[in-house]
């Protein structure tokens, strides 16, 4: 059971979770946790469900996705129909109304839809501790100089379930650069499966980028691969000046993170989710929505 801040309501909700009961035997049990580092940990795995989800006997699952997960589906920028393979509807495109971002320079915006937890004041030796899981920036990029300008700086992280809209956008105006790869396993990122695996963000596969933004200083983007996850797909073009609020890439099925770091003193994200995170749980955003504030 995943249990969640709703910020809009003020409340907590439960989250409904696809595949909750694999998970839960993956991760729980000594034959699922041994399928899970044999097979299911495997880029070919991930790669295997992921040419299904490309092909076109996978839009079956669509409309059983959407029934089953209560997904609205008068947001989508394209009909039911015109889904070419669950891929094509899983990585689908709102319509522009549906996700409203908020236009003020000093205004911080989520990068996407999921559940964010945000932490300040870091330690690049001990940057996130997540159900027991402690990270190291430089382990996380593999690159050492880029990690000290964080020093002292933010971290948010966005998790994505499966349910989720599985875009993501750039917080600000500014130029990105190239985007670095780096190969790794596939296991969930689902707080279960956080709980049981050590150091899950440098396992999987990722892939990272320096965000040189108009308002927040240097932004490094953390884009984190999980199971199932055929592809991290990035849309941007390096070193081409972009929009608060374009897409910079997407992700296939799966559920997925985005680790976001900021300089010292360039962000002050909103108490309520500063708040929550110290108490455990994560808080539910959308895209473009006010997180924070420029310092």
């Amino acid at each position: 059971m995943i249990e969640y801040y709703n910020r809009k309501d003020k409340k907590y909700e439960i989250e409904k979770i696809a595949g909750d009961k694999y998970i839960n035997w993956i991760y729980s049990s000594p034959v699922g946790m041994s399928l899970l580092q044999i097979i299911i940990k495997k880029r070919f795995f991930s790669k295997a469900y992921g040419y299904f989800c490309d092909s076109k006997v996978s839009r079956k699952k669509i409309n059983s996705f959407i029934n089953d997960f209560n997904i609205d589906t008068s947001i989508f920028e394209k009909k039911i129909n015109e889904f070419k393979s669950f891929n094509d509807f899983f990585s689908r495109k709102l319509k522009k109304e549906a996700r409203l971002i908020d236009s003020a320079c000093e205004s911080l915006i989520s990068p996407g839809d999921g559940k964010i937890t945000a932490y300040e004041n870091i330690n690049l030796d001990k940057i996130l501790h997540i159900k027991g899981g402690i990270y190291k920036l430089s382990e996380l990029i593999n690159n050492e100089d880029i990690s000290e300008e964080f020093s002292e700086g933010t971290c948010l992280v966005l998790r994505l379930c499966p349910t989720d809209y599985h875009r993501y956008h750039f917080i600000d105006s500014g130029s990105c650069s190239e985007t670095s790869k780096i190969s790794g396993h596939y296991y969930s990122v689902n707080p279960i499966a956080l709980s049981k695996v050590p150091e899950v963000f440098c396992r999987n596969e990722r892939q990272w980028s320096v965000f040189d933004t108009d308002n927040f200083g240097r932004v490094l983007y953390i884009e984190v691969g999980a199971t199932c996850v055929g592809s991290i797909i990035q849309t941007y073009k390096p070193k081409v000046p972009v929009n608060r609020g374009d897409e910079k890439g997407y992700f296939k099925f799966g559920g997925s993170t985005i680790v976001i770091m900021f300089q010292k003193d360039k962000v002050k994200i909103d108490k309520e989710i500063v708040d929550q995170t110290q108490r455990g749980f994560e808080t539910q955003v959308f895209m473009g929505e006010k997180i924070g504030c420029k310092m």
